[in-house]
C-alpha cells in the first residue's frame, strides 16, 4: 500500500538537496530556501505543478509507475533511492535498463591518481570502461581496442580448452568468481540483451564457460590473491581488490602489494617505463612539429604494447 506521508517527506527531502545547476537550470534570483522549487521539479518530470504539490502534501491520486520513473529522473535518485521511491508509493521497482557505462568523474580521477598501482573500472558485464597507465601492462592498451571488444570475460574464454591457463588452479578460481558475478548481473538485469548475448556466445564458444555457467554459482566478486608470470617482470603476486561503485553497479579493480615486496618494486619499474615511454612520445611529437616529415628527426612514438596478446600473459586477469 502507498505510504503517502513517507512519500511526501521523501520527495521534499530529495528536492531540497538539489540545486538548479545540478539539473541544468539557471540559478536565477536569490532563493529564500535551498533546493529546487516545486514548479521546477514538476517541469523536469513533465507533471503539472498542482499534481506535484498534492504529492508533497500527501494527498491526490496514487502516482503511476511512469510518474514515479519521471520523478526519479528529475530528482536524480540513486538506484537505492529509486527503489525506495517505488516501494513507498506501493509499487514494485521496475528493473533498471542495463549495466551503466558512464564512469563517474571522481572514479576516473581516483584511478588516474594511482600511479603505482594498476587500476581499471569494469561494468557489471565486465566491459573495461576506464583504466590508468599502469593497467595497460596487464589488460593491454584499451585505447586501441574498439569498445565492443573490451570484454574481459570474452578474453578469458577465447582460450582453447587445452590451454595451459586451465591447468592453473588460481586462474580457474579467479575465472569461476567472475562467472558467478556475471550470473548475479544476469539476474539484476533480466531485460538486458547484451548480457544475454554474451552468455549465449560463450556457451557456444567455450566448454569451460558452459560448465561453470551450468553450476549456477551466484556471488559478487571479492578480493583474492593472484599470481602472474608477467612477460616484463617475471613472476609476481598481488592482491586483486574489487570495490563496488554503488551508484553505477561498476567495479573498481586495483592490484595492490605491500610497500617492500618484489611485486611493488615491479609495479614501480613498470610505472617508470610508462613515464619514459610517455616522455619519448611527447619528444617525438614535438620533434615532428619542428621538422618536416621524412627528416632524420621523424620517428614513431614509443607506445605501450598490448600485454594481453603476448604469449606468456595467461593468468594476468
Amino acid at each position: 500500500m502507498i505510504n503517502r506521508a513517507e512519500l511526501a517527506t521523501f520527495l521534499r527531502t530529495r528536492r531540497d538537496r538539489l540545486r538548479p545547476r545540478d539539473v541544468g537550470l539557471p540559478d536565477g534570483q536569490r532563493r529564500r530556501t535551498p533546493g529546487l522549487r516545486r514548479q521546477e521539479v514538476a517541469q523536469l518530470a513533465g507533471l503539472s505543478v498542482d499534481y506535484y504539490i498534492r504529492l508533497e502534501q500527501g494527498r491526490g491520486p496514487r502516482p503511476s509507475r511512469q510518474v514515479l520513473a519521471a520523478l526519479a529522473r528529475a530528482l536524480m535518485l540513486t538506484g537505492d533511492e529509486r527503489e525506495y521511491l517505488f516501494r513507498v508509493a506501493g509499487e514494485e521497482p521496475s528493473p533498471v535498463p542495463g549495466p551503466r557505462r558512464d564512469v563517474p568523474p571522481g572514479i576516473q580521477y581516483l584511478i588516474d591518481s594511482l600511479t603505482d598501482f594498476p587500476a581499471y573500472v569494469v561494468s557489471a558485464k565486465y566491459d573495461i570502461l576506464a583504466w590508468n597507465t599502469l593497467a595497460t601492462y596487464f589488460v593491454g592498451d584499451m585505447a586501441s581496442v574498439p569498445p565492443d571488444d573490451r570484454n574481459m570475460i570474452r578474453w578469458m574464454f577465447a582460450r582453447p580448452p587445452d590451454d595451459s591457463y586451465w591447468d592453473d588452479e588460481h586462474a580457474v578460481a579467479f575465472t569461476r568468481s567472475v562467472v558467478a558475478d556475471l550470473r548475479a548481473a544476469y539476474a539484476r538485469y533480466p531485460g538486458d540483451q547484451s548480457i544475454n548475448a554474451l552468455a549465449g556466445e560463450l556457451l557456444a564458444l567455450s566448454p569451460w564457460f558452459a560448465q561453470m555457467w551450468a553450476e549456477h554459482e551466484v556471488a559478487a566478486r571479492h578480493p583474492m590473491v593472484k599470481r602472474v608470470d608477467h612477460p616484463l617482470t617475471g613472476p609476481i603476486e598481488f592482491e586483486c581488490q574489487v570495490m563496488h561503485v554503488q551508484d553505477t553497479d561498476q567495479r573498481l579493480i586495483v592490484y595492490v602489494a605491500p610497500p617492500d615486496s618484489p611485486t611493488r618494486a615491479a609495479f614501480r619499474r613498470l610505472a617508470a617505463e610508462a613515464a619514459a615511454a610517455s616522455a619519448a612520445a611527447s619528444a617525438a611529437a614535438s620533434g615532428a612539429e619542428r621538422h618536416p616529415a621524412g627528416s632524420r628527426h621523424d620517428s614513431q612514438p614509443v607506445t605501450v604494447s598490448s600485454i594481453r596478446d603476448r604469449p606468456h600473459s595467461h593468468g594476468i586477469r
